[in-house]
């Protein structure tokens, strides 16, 4: 269902108290959509921000834990898009609690379709991968395409790496979103974002890591690996998303959604040090166990079925990001 100006759409956005779904939120409802936004509090935040988008009359929050079945009652009917974000994402948390982050990721994803199979076959979800799937191919192939599309091979690299554990329930969520729907019929898409970033992004990932020990003053400033990546700005990510939601050529598609710029992690911290006006010594200790060396989406396909590019540079994005967390010192 594509959106008129005119008309307002009735949306689900599972995990909607995180990053994306925080972001994605707005969005909807500055718009004029009524925006559902479902939520356990787990990782979501309520805070003054949250607390304000919530407050508005097409935005209603309910407070439920999608891994319990008897808990979906409680987000009703008749949406006309389900956007399921829910899962725990936090790279150091695929360490320390492997088997929470598996049991969260599967268990709300089984439980979202299984509803899904009782909704009107007009309504369309997404399911939010991440670029973390086929992060394991580089290493145990040796290669992978750079850009990267999406058809590359989905492998876990190592079972018994924790690191593995996120990555492990992206790819058993697009097997079941890829075979609920053949089987039964349900519209879906399946984004795989890399490397989001912007203001109210928590921490535990590099922009927001490297602007807490930048606000800290940490010296000398430590570095894990220089490895390569792509980082997209939330205001593109979002309207990507967005737009692979609406247009019916995505239906039953995977497909990317980020920034094709691909840039080393040290020149990603030079240009937080310009930002910041601080410029410490740097100390590059070797990458963690299971990181990977490259990873550069190919976005063809979604400037292919959408004409969604992303606009934000990085210089801006990480400005708007830096004087964010620099004014919401207490994340």
């Amino acid at each position: 269902m594509l959106h008129g100006f005119d008309v307002s759409m009735k949306i689900l956005i599972t995990g909607g108290a995180g990053f994306i779904g925080y972001h994605l939120a707005k969005y909807l409802a500055d718009r004029g959509d009524d925006v559902v936004v479902c939520d356990n509090f787990a990782r979501g935040e309520k805070d003054k921000d949250f607390q304000e988008l919530v407050s508005r009359p097409n935005v209603e929050l309910v407070i439920c834990d999608l891994t319990k079945t008897e808990e979906l009652k409680k987000i009703g009917t008749d949406y006309d898009s389900v956007y399921h974000l829910s899962a725990i994402n936090h790279t150091e948390l695929f360490y320390k609690i492997p088997a929470e982050i598996m049991r969260v990721g599967i268990m709300t994803t089984m439980n979202i379709l299984e509803w899904m199979r009782k909704q009107d076959r007009k309504t369309k979800i997404i399911f939010t991968s991440s670029s973390e799937a086929y992060a394991g191919a580089l290493k145990a192939f040796g290669q992978l395409p750079i850009p990267t599309p999406e058809n590359v091979p989905l492998v876990i690299e190592d079972v018994r790496n924790p690191r593995w554990s996120y990555a492990g329930t992206k790819l058993i969520g697009e097997l079941l979103f890829l075979n609920y729907a053949k089987q039964y019929g349900l519209r879906v898409s399946i984004v795989r974002p890399n490397n989001f970033y912007g203001p109210r992004a928590g921490i535990g990932h590099v922009v927001p890591d490297f602007i807490e020990r930048i606000l800290g003053r940490q010296n000398p400033f430590h570095i894990y690996g220089n490895d390569t990546r792509s980082f997209c700005y939330i205001d593109d990510a979002i309207r990507q998303m967005v737009a692979v939601m609406e247009t019916e050529k995505t239906d039953g598609e995977i497909v990317s959604v980020g920034n094709a710029e691909e840039i080393k992690i040290i020149d990603l911290a030079k240009k937080l040090f310009d930002v910041a006006n601080y410029h410490p010594e740097v100390v590059i200790y070797d990458s963690p166990l299971g990181s990977v060396k490259r990873r550069l989406p190919d976005l063809s396909k979604l400037y292919n079925l959408t004409g969604v590019r992303a606009e934000v540079d990085l210089e801006e994005g990480l400005t708007k990001t830096f004087k964010w967390y620099k004014t919401h010192p207490q994340i």
